[in-house]
């Protein structure tokens, strides 16, 4: 979908921001009371550890290689190291 974890990180970090702004707002314009304002800025609140853990799990899949992944690194530094003489290094030690 393109959504990278840098994006939910973000998202997250904006979602406190706003959760602020709204908490002040409705203090401010409306007639509710203080009670209302703090639904308004706890329910925004509430987004962040979602969008961050969201965020983290992209991440993960971000950086994850499946075992396809691993094999094909495997056989092209083994065809680098026949071509040019180096050494081969296995993929589990970088």
């Amino acid at each position: 979908m393109g959504l990278k974890s840098s994006h939910m990180y973000t998202a997250a970090m904006a979602s406190v921001g706003l959760s602020f702004c709204t908490w002040m707002i409705s203090r401010q314009i409306e007639d509710a009371g203080l009670d209302r304002a703090d639904r308004w800025g706890i329910f925004i609140g509430q987004w962040a550890p979602t969008l961050m853990a969201m965020g983290v799990a992209l991440r993960v899949e971000e950086t994850h290689m499946t075992d396809d992944d691993m094999r094909k690194m495997d056989s092209d530094m083994e065809m680098g190291s026949r071509t040019s003489g180096g050494s081969r290094v296995h993929a589990s030690a970088r």
